[in-house]
């Protein structure tokens, strides 16, 4: 616990995650001891593969396309049936004074079903603590919202401190890019490469809420989604009509290597491969599940990936963590 926490008093909360980035935001602050549960889903960092699982899926998408996941989500949602299970024996030995949940999305991570269950299973009411980032902006406001609640108010101050610094670097240098390309070229407002970032493959969903907004930064214009508005079903003739430069495959909770698998899908679809972005093979996937589905810290590497990806002359010399994206290679 902090000085300031010390000082102040403040409780040193027994806290179950309900959601993979709350559990990293946790961690970051210093906070990763007082974790008593979490989600079947939070695996980072390696410690908090040790924590009790007080959530799990209903089902298993390990070996599921991404239509049957689609498919079954469809179906438990219009069935008014559970996404995600709690865990009752875990949860009781959890005994959580603090509950972190999220409110932006039911699919993605346990929403206030599973809350109110919790409580009923406990049999008293914990404090509760539900984030609900919609951009970049909120995602650092959440960041501090946890660290204020457990009483980290200093280490949130210097976690803001050090993404807030790479994001203006990231700033800076398409600024710079955009103000040359501006001059020598001044028919044109901007000179940022059309992109798409797609969320889900099958059915296509384009990617919302942090991400358009990420685009920009990095230096990319967004066609098909707007900041702060949630991930939407596109078709393949409106990603044909906007004609993307490059396109940026993030199935949400997807590594790479899972990305690349799905991928597969779109090599028999000739509007697809008459897509000019295919065709010079300006098309990538990246460890969505690390660094764009959750709302948390390394939310900024994934803005240091599209920056890569979007002009890689100007952050030729950004480093980036192993397999976080690659180039699918049109055959």
């Amino acid at each position: 616990m902090s000085l300031g926490a010390k000082l102040s008093g403040e409780k040193r909360y027994r806290i179950a995650s309900f959601l993979p980035s709350s559990t990293e935001i946790l961690y970051e602050v210093g906070a990763g001891d007082q974790i008593t549960g979490v989600t079947h889903e939070c695996n980072y960092p390696d410690d908090a593969r040790s924590k009790p699982r007080v959530i799990n899926s209903a089902f298993d998408p390990a070996n599921m396309t991404s239509r049957e996941i689609d498919n079954a989500i469809v179906g438990l949602v219009k069935a008014g049936g559970d996404i995600y299970t709690v865990d009752e024996n875990e949860l009781k030995e959890s005994r959580p004074d603090l509950i972190i949940a999220q409110g932006v999305c039911e699919v993605c991570a346990p929403f206030t079903k599973e809350i109110d269950r919790a409580k009923s299973v406990l049999g008293y009411d914990p404090d509760v603590l539900v984030l609900d980032p919609h951009d970049l902006d909120d995602i650092l406001t959440s960041i501090m919202d946890v660290a204020r609640r457990v009483g980290r108010l200093d280490e949130g101050t210097k976690v803001i401190e050090s993404l807030l610094y790479r994001i203006s670097d990231i700033q800076t240098r398409v600024g710079e890019r955009r103000t040359k390309s501006n001059d020598f070229a001044n028919t044109k407002k901007r000179d940022d490469p059309n992109i798409v970032c797609i969320e889900w493959i099958d059915p296509f969903f384009s990617a919302g809420h942090w991400i358009p907004q990420m685009v920009d930064i990095a230096g990319g214009h967004n066609g098909l989604s707007t900041r702060g508005q949630p991930s939407r079903r596109i078709s393949l003739e409106q990603i044909v009509e906007f004609n993307p430069d490059k396109i940026i495959l993030m199935p949400c909770g997807f590594d790479v290597d899972r990305t690349l698998k799905e991928a597969k899908l779109l090599d028999n679809l000739s509007k697809w491969n008459s897509l000019e972005a295919v065709q010079r093979n300006e098309v990538y996937a990246v460890n969505a599940n690390a660094y764009f589905s959750k709302p948390g810290p390394r939310i900024v590497t994934g803005l240091s990936i599209l920056a890569k990806i979007i002009d890689p002359v100007t952050f030729a010399n950004v480093n980036l963590p192993p397999n976080s994206f690659t180039k699918v290679i049109n055959i």
